[in-house]
């Protein structure tokens, strides 16, 4: 995985005025910077938390929010009004902001000092009221932001304010994201397609279509020296079939799938791409449908859709990108067929040949099998069993008057026999709260084929970036239940509607 994180930073802005005098406001510096420190020397929070001197005036907070919109390593702002800051100071940077916000209702003090509390300490340390004018101010302007109450040296707290960091970098990711489609989606399906225009405007991922031909000059173009590497890489890395080892008789597939991913690896680092799409029905001089190099390249980072489906390459990216460092990993996939008993009722996900190794639970063979569509050679793969634990699989939808975001919390599982006829990547997971209800509901809110599954990033992170974009997301978790989740769309149906205005 790149190094999404990086030169990353989010500022921690304090909110006061001079009403209380210079000593005051020298003390409200040195607490912000002991919180703003706290934040910073945390683990889980995996970017800078870079402090900025206390805000006491319209002027200094409208700089600091259009600074923050125009400096690309800024990807969110944590503020906190220590003590009473007149909300009036702030409409014009709320205003002015695009950058995601975090309100962290907190103060230095976690105890009282009982016996010793007077009114200048009153006065130093009211939070609990200046965040309520904070808080009235961001509801009267009608500002998307997020809000955390607790002291900083709550692990929850922290674990809180992680998880929002991890979704503004996945804000500022996708809005800084370029996307190769190699060819267009596939033929006469509906829910792949989708409004790039407003995927630009909603999301800031720029999508755009490039030949097939075009990629296959650039994977012709690979040097011998260059396909021995990755062969090599490969031997070392997984459990190849006899037949694609050096001397067997399939290694001049291996070798041609190896020359994909160089080819591939070229085209999306020259143009600045971190995610692209493929489609079998669009493979121009391409020999093999691609494989092997499409599951490396998502281990690695990139985001991938099948059959043209950019939305969910754009997804598979944005959810890397945030869950990058943590355990687990993260795939294209797509509900494939069900199992509906003896036992506990499953699902089993898999692709074609396109699931991400992140997910694999043992060492991936490297294998080579027909594939009854494409009309191409036989394409190399590898096939594993993903990791059993809980998980979520996330989808994206345009519903032609916005885009809409459906999850479900899973718990992936072992096959309950093994898959030996089953020559691909797979993962066999039981839904929540059941197969049944689950289903009902995916179905009933429109969601896609297509997923992103992952064991990394959970649906708090979700809902957060959800939120930063003003996309709707529908989360289908233990507690749903079909006639609660019917309500939630139509009271959703209602609220986008209007939010959109008219």
């Amino acid at each position: 995985m790149d190094d999404v994180f990086g030169q990353r930073e989010v500022w921690f802005l304090t909110g006061s005025q001079g009403l209380y005098g210079e000593d005051t406001l020298r003390q409200v510096a040195e607490q912000s910077q002991e919180v703003a420190r706290a934040l910073d020397e945390a683990g889980d929070i995996p970017v800078r938390v870079v402090w900025k001197p206390v805000l006491t005036s319209a002027d200094a907070i409208r700089r600091v929010a259009l600074e923050a919109n125009a400096d690309d390593a800024c990807v969110g702002l944590i503020a906190w009004m220590h003590t009473f800051s007149p909300a009036k100071m702030w409409i014009a940077g709320l205003d002015a902001l695009r950058t995601p916000l975090l309100h962290l209702h907190t103060q230095a003090n976690r105890s009282l000092p009982w016996a010793e509390l007077d009114m200048d300490f009153m006065n130093l340390n009211q939070a609990a009221h200046g965040d309520r004018e904070f808080g009235y101010i961001q509801s009267r302007l009608g500002v998307a932001r997020s809000t955390v109450a607790g002291h900083v040296s709550d692990p929850a707290v922290v674990g809180r304010v992680a998880d929002w960091v991890r979704a503004a970098v996945g804000y500022a990711e996708v809005h800084s994201l370029r996307l190769a489609r190699f060819g267009d989606n596939m033929r006469d399906v509906a829910v792949t397609e989708g409004d790039k225009v407003e995927a630009q405007l909603r999301l800031g991922v720029s999508v755009n279509t490039y030949g097939v031909n075009d990629l296959v000059a650039v994977v012709d173009a690979a040097s011998d020296a260059e396909v021995d590497a990755l062969v090599a890489e490969y031997d070392d890395a997984y459990d190849l079939v006899p037949e694609l080892r050096k001397d067997g008789d399939r290694h001049e597939s291996l070798r041609y799938a190896a020359r994909i991913e160089a080819g591939l690896r070229t085209f999306l680092t020259d143009g600045g791409f971190r995610a692209f799409t493929t489609n079998f029905e669009d493979l121009g001089g391409l020999r093999q449908l691609p494989g092997l190099a499409v599951q490396r390249l998502m281990a690695d980072g990139y985001g991938f859709g099948g059959e043209g489906d950019w939305k969910t390459s754009v997804l598979v990216r944005t959810v890397k990108s945030m869950a990058a460092g943590l355990p687990g990993g993260t795939s294209f996939m797509e509900d494939y067929t069900y199992h509906f008993g003896p036992g506990e009722p499953k699902i089993l996900g898999a692709h074609m040949l396109e699931v991400c190794p992140t997910i694999s639970a043992a060492t991936p063979s490297g294998e080579i099998h027909p594939l009854g569509i494409g009309n191409r050679e036989d394409p190399v793969r590898l096939v594993f069993d993903a990791a059993p634990g809980p998980a979520v699989v996330v989808g994206l939808a345009d519903l032609g008057e916005r885009f809409r975001l459906v999850a479900n919390e899973i718990d992936v599982v072992p096959p309950d026999e093994p898959l030996p006829n089953l020559p691909v990547a797979r993962a066999v997971w039981k839904p929540r709260p059941s197969l049944s209800t689950s289903a009902e509901a995916w179905l009933t809110a429109g969601g896609p084929h297509h997923t992103v599954l992952s064991q990394a990033v959970g649906s708090d992170v979700l809902s957060l970036f959800a939120d930063m974009v003003r996309t709707e997301l529908l989360l289908i978790d233990a507690g749903t239940t079909t006639r609660q989740f019917t309500n939630e769309l139509r009271w959703n149906q209602a609220y986008y509607r209007l939010a959109q205005g008219f």
